[in-house]
């Protein structure tokens, strides 16, 4: 069968491919704005292109029969860069699929649909509120989805925690270089709320079985997160405990660090949105119990074994990205104001 996954060339996309590559799923197509630079360039058929092109879509769209939609674009893109390519470009790729009878569409989504809630755990048919222009464009994708659903199609709608991983930089490369230069680090709040994580294995698991079991099993809106998850104070310890310097998560109050997030936010002079500095001193994790009863989701990774895991691969890949800056996962984001402040910790 051929798969074409969608952003193939971002940090689930390689994940992914080197997945379905090891389950011997190997007529595989990636399509990216990015040149797709892995080893695994020979294996598979990558194709530079943007799925706001109907021409391109179009063309790669024949004869595949599975679709795993990764592409985005993330909150650090503008409102228009979120909109066409979230929420046009997700409905790009859905009539064509639709057209060429694709037999499944798995939608990577986000639990950022579920805004900024007033209970925990979340469930999949809780109220979608979307924060800012990521959260907003992804509950238009959804409903997308849906309204091809109802035409038939076979469409897995995954909301995955933040993922972490090999190939995971992004807003984590900024912990990550503290932790490695021996800093301690700050956290928003008092550090005892409970933020899940998931570890990009067990959500590469959940797509596999979203493309093998059952359509009228796997035809649903799934949350994904991990099973174990203490605080986020223990949790993000366990790298600095990892790093070997004897270092500590520090702690401040939330309510003037968001005040202050936000003013640097709007100078551009912070590397953090909205949406993590509102969340980041609260409770935020979903339930998986449907997950695990429908799809048989047994998570391998807990909030701890996953950033360190992540942690390990920063440091034996450090110097292929120390110098680079960008705005994907795939990327270390610019520290702006907060890389001065280090010399503090």
């Amino acid at each position: 069968m051929k798969v074409l996954i969608t952003g193939g060339s971002g940090f689930l996309g390689i994940n992914l491919i080197r997945y379905l590559l090891d389950k011997g799923i190997n007529n595989i197509i990636s399509l990216d704005l990015v040149e797709f630079d892995y080893p695994e360039k020979n294996k598979i058929r990558a194709i530079v292109g943007d799925i706001r092109n109907k021409e391109t879509v179009r063309e790669m769209m024949k004869d595949v029969a599975l679709v795993v939609h990764c592409a985005a674009a993330l909150p650090l893109y503008s409102k228009e860069e979120i909109f066409s390519t979230d929420v046009e470009g997700t409905k790009i790729v859905l009539k064509e699929a639709f057209k060429n009878n694709v037999e499944r569409f798995v939608h990577i989504s986000t639990t950022a649909v579920y805004g900024i809630p007033d209970h925990h755990p979340l469930y999949e048919d809780d109220r979608l509120e979307g924060v800012g222009p990521y959260g907003e464009a992804k509950i238009l994708a959804e409903e997308a989805c849906l309204e091809y659903r109802d035409k038939g199609m076979c469409i897995p709608i995954l909301r995955p925690k933040s993922f972490v991983g090999p190939e995971r930089l992004g807003v984590f490369a900024i912990f990550y270089e503290w932790a490695k230069d021996g800093r301690n680090f700050p956290m928003i709040g008092d550090g005892n709320n409970r933020y899940q994580l998931l570890d990009v294995e067990d959500l590469c698991k959940v797509i596999y079985l979203c493309l093998t079991l059952d359509k009228n099993i796997v035809n649903n809106t799934y949350n994904i997160g991990a099973k174990e998850f203490t605080t986020m104070g223990e949790d993000y310890q366990a790298v600095l405990n990892y790093a070997g310097f004897g270092k500590r998560m520090k702690t401040f109050p939330a309510l003037p660090v968001i005040l202050t997030l936000r003013f640097l936010e709007f100078l551009h002079l912070s590397p953090l949105y909205k949406w993590i500095y509102d969340t980041a001193s609260k409770d935020s994790f979903v339930s998986v119990i449907k997950a695990e009863e429908k799809l048989g989701f047994k998570p391998k990774y807990s909030n701890k074994d996953a950033l360190v895991r992540n942690f390990k691969w920063y440091l034996e890949n450090y110097c292929t990205f120390k110098d680079r800056t960008g705005i994907s996962h795939r990327m270390p984001w610019k520290q702006n104001v907060l890389k001065p402040l280090k010399i503090f910790f």
